[in-house]
């Protein structure tokens, strides 16, 4: 399963330098003035596991392989951008392609970086941005509408769709976003929602970009950004992001020293890809052997044969069944061998729903 995160937020938030950071490569410029970021940058990052990696250890594969995100830094929004200001729509478009957005929003106060109006104002300059992204969809929902209602005339079957549309942008209209929408029929919405790929119906993830003291002490503009996010029903995390880059060249242990200093234990770009699978209702289960052990991205939920298929649709469609040993169990005992003799392997069909961190073996007629 591919996972596609975009990061947005005003110019001069912190998004390319969180970009830098992800990637552990300077490749997204960042400088002191809005609009340096012309062109959407994409990376993909592996998903930070210290399951895989203690699997690893017993195993010894010749590769080991982790889950992946992509992340695209995308240009910083303004006031009129759905209209075309700033760098314009264009990077709304790019937006729509991912599948939950990382809300950046600067929480930090420093005469030295220059700020699109003057001062952080969380408040005012998340509902910036939501406002843009809303009239984004609308003005794209208000098309659908128009070319809907010609073709109603000749199918009366979508007559229902068009209903939902109508509802659908009023509800725009008054500055709510797609995700906040009552609809009876889940089903019909939802296949709408992704056909038109609304940008306020995505995942939203607030990352309050704070100064280092800030890391340990909220100050104002992240309280004021913690209440937002609650109201909203949306994650927030914490982040440095100057400080973040500053650990890219570090070493694991260098990086660990560092934080302890810093006063927190996890990063804050674990922290944000973390949230993203979790917000997304994704997990990882395991497949271990001497050739690979290797982390696969499923929905939380799935069935043994769905986690089957995310390997190669045949093991999906030829499934027998699914020989499974709990993380924990297979750690404990140190091994395959160990853990099933120890009574530990279970062979599960295909109603089993696959657990976080399971080590599955399938079993599979070509």
């Amino acid at each position: 399963m591919s996972l596609s995160i975009g990061i947005v937020g005003l110019p001069n938030v912190g998004k390319s330098t969180l970009f830098n950071a992800l990637t552990k490569a300077q490749n997204a410029e960042s400088q002191n003035y809005p609009f340096c970021t012309i062109e959407p940058n994409k990376a993909i990052v592996p998903v930070p596991d210290k399951r895989l990696y203690k699997l690893a250890e017993l195993v010894s594969p010749k590769k080991v392989t982790p889950a992946t995100i992509e992340f695209v830094d995308i240009a910083g929004l303004v006031e009129g951008a759905s209209k075309g200001e700033g760098l314009g729509n264009k990077f709304l478009g790019n937006i729509r392609q991912t599948s939950a957005i990382v809300h950046v929003v600067r929480c930090f106060k420093d005469e030295n970086v220059v700020h699109v109006s003057a001062e952080p104002n969380p408040k005012r300059d998340v509902e910036t941005i939501e406002t843009e992204l809303a009239l984004a969809d609308l003005e794209q929902l208000e098309r659908k509408i128009e070319r809907l209602e010609k073709q109603v005339k000749a199918d009366k079957k979508l007559a229902s769709t068009l209903t939902l549309a109508g509802r659908l942008k009023e509800h725009l209209e008054e500055g709510r976003p797609v995700n906040s929408f009552e609809q009876a029929d889940s089903e019909a919405f939802e296949n709408f929602v992704q056909e038109m790929g609304f940008i306020t119906a995505k995942t939203v993830i607030f990352a309050a970009n704070v100064d280092e003291q800030g890391l340990t002490e909220d100050n104002e503009y992240a309280k004021a950004l913690g209440e937002i996010a609650e109201n909203r029903g949306a994650e927030l995390v914490k982040i440095c992001a100057k400080l973040e880059e500053d650990m890219v060249d570090m070493t694991d242990e260098e990086r660990g020293e560092f934080l302890e200093s810093a006063g927190v234990e996890e990063s804050g770009l674990e922290k944000v890809i973390h949230h993203g699978f979790d917000a997304l209702g994704l997990m990882s289960y395991f497949t271990a052997g001497p050739k690979e052990v290797r982390a696969w991205t499923i929905k939380k939920g799935w069935t043994a044969p769905q986690a089957a298929g995310v390997i190669h649709t045949d093991f999906e469609r030829g499934f027998i069944r699914a020989e499974v040993i709990p993380y924990e169990d297979y750690i404990h005992f140190g091994s395959e061998n160990a853990a099933k003799e120890a009574g530990k392997m279970a062979a599960k069909g295909k109603a089993y729903v696959v657990n976080d961190g399971d080590v599955v073996n399938f079993l599979f007629n070509v």
